[in-house]
């Protein structure tokens, strides 16, 4: 059908034009899709108007349309660089995810970023910079690595972090989805019997992971995601049975998941996905006797090809200088009593 079938806007003395080019000109045949239906979508969510003139696409419309417009394609353009299909389903996606804003960076042009110093994760509300050398490393990991350890005491931005570069790479369309999970321990009271239904019983647990998010995403766009279930929270045992391909999966406090469990979420890990563990083996809650997976996995995983092990201390506290000496004294006190 091509263009015949969407009336485009008309020109005038508002209209603009970009030009947007794309060196493969198999993959920007797959960007236009068959008989250009790809492009007629477009045209027709955004009211732009999309000419094909060589190996670049001239977008006219209004500045807002056509810049919208110009950051789609380009999103679709880089998912089919990641070997990645675009169809309908793809495209109404990333229009309406449009909002979310950010900038698209390719995970190499990131990598050259960290290789020239600058360490910078940019989400939709704030910029991120990690502080340490320890964080430093830790983030170029996270984008390096399918499966990335961090293992360190609290307020050492083991989470935060992961939560940020997932973000990023939700925006940049390098994942399709966010995948946060804890284990849900019990301390104190069962799940039983505290009241509401399972999610109100386990949200409590989830709480960190939505506060990482508020600071990420505003607050309309993180709803939606979480409605169409772009983003999901969820407790350890509601992994078992899955298959998470395209997705950034974080696993926070892994100390308190048993070794079977580790295994479990571990092997969930399929095409196109990242994962991330977190966890502090100084806060363990299992019940006495319970073997954590978390020092389990380091042990059973070292040297693996594709793991990175990422370890924090005291002085990659970025929370109350005092929290850091806290961990300090009971660091020296652990010592003692060995």
């Amino acid at each position: 059908m091509g263009f015949s079938a969407i009336t485009p806007p008309p020109r005038s003395q508002d209209a603009h034009e970009t030009l947007l080019e794309f060196p493969d000109n198999r993959l920007l045949i797959d960007l236009c899709g068959e008989f250009d239906r790809n492009l007629a979508q477009i045209e027709h969510k955004l009211s732009v108007h999309i000419l094909r003139r060589g190996n670049q696409l001239a977008v006219v419309g209004t500045p807002e349309a056509q810049a919208q417009a110009s950051a789609v394609l380009t999103q679709l353009y880089a998912r089919l660089e990641q070997g990645r299909p675009v169809d309908a389903a793809e495209i109404d996606a990333v229009i309406r995810m449009g909002d979310l804003g950010g900038d698209v960076v390719p995970l190499d042009e990131q990598l050259e970023m960290f290789a020239a110093g600058r360490y910078e994760i940019r989400t939709r509300k704030k910029q991120i910079e990690p502080r340490t050398e320890a964080q430093k490393h830790y983030v170029k990991h996270l984008f390096e690595h399918e499966l990335a350890f961090g293992i360190g005491p609290a307020g050492t931005g083991k989470t935060y972090l992961a939560v940020a570069v997932g973000v990023t790479m939700l925006i940049g369309g390098h994942v399709d989805k966010i995948i946060l999970s804890r284990p849900a321990v019990e301390a104190g009271e069962r799940l039983g019997f505290l009241p509401g239904d399972m999610k109100e019983k386990v949200d409590p647990y989830m709480q960190p992971l939505y506060d990482a998010l508020n600071d990420f995403l505003p607050g309309k766009q993180l709803a939606k995601l979480m409605e169409e279930k772009r983003i999901e929270i969820a407790p350890l045992a509601f992994m078992r049975g899955r298959t998470l391909s395209n997705a950034f999966v974080v696993l926070d406090e892994a100390q308190n998941a048993t070794t079977m469990q580790m295994k479990m979420f571990l092997t969930r890990l399929g095409q196109g996905s990242r994962m991330v563990v977190t966890g502090d083996r100084s806060q363990v809650d299992l019940p006495r006797g319970t073997a954590s997976g978390l020092a389990d996995a380091e042990r059973i995983l070292e040297g693996v090809k594709g793991v990175s092990f990422n370890y924090f201390t005291a002085k990659d506290v970025v929370r109350h200088p005092l929290v850091a000496r806290i961990i300090e004294a009971y660091d020296r006190a652990d010592g003692d009593a060995g």
